[in-house]
């Protein structure tokens, strides 16, 4: 579906080789998302019982991830490591910088890639 979506798709070079990568990717794909979904149900099991979200919202709050992690994919490690630091723990630009060893600077642009894929997929189209 992702090359559908490309303007431009090219005859590749090494078929076999393609298909291959193609493949890796969505194994890769697969057991990332089924460990989300593991880190998950471990939180949940931290609660009590009674406090536990009805299976219907559980089955949202999962789509929900899912879908973070599709966006937040789409970014390099550190980017979306600045981005996580910074909306999931609060930390500021200089904390963030000292613990992924780069600079203040790369840290804003890290934080404005996250915030670009963030407005995307919410209207479509890139700021």
């Amino acid at each position: 579906m992702r090359l559908l979506g490309r303007e431009e798709l090219r005859e590749p070079r090494e078929p076999r080789a393609f298909l291959v990568a193609i493949a890796k990717g969505l194994l890769f794909d697969y057991f990332r998302r089924a460990a989300l979904e593991q880190a998950y149900l471990s939180e949940l099991m931290l609660i009590p019982e009674s406090e536990h979200p009805s299976p219907e919202e559980q089955h949202l709050i999962l789509e929900d991830l899912k879908a973070i992690d599709r966006l937040l994919g789409k970014l390099s490690s550190k980017a979306r490591a600045a981005f996580l630091y910074n909306r999931l723990d609060g930390l500021g630009h200089a904390e963030i910088a000292q613990r992924l060893g780069v600079s203040v600077p790369r840290v804003r642009q890290y934080l404005a890639q996250g915030i670009r894929q963030c407005y995307i997929a919410l209207y479509g189209e890139p700021l």
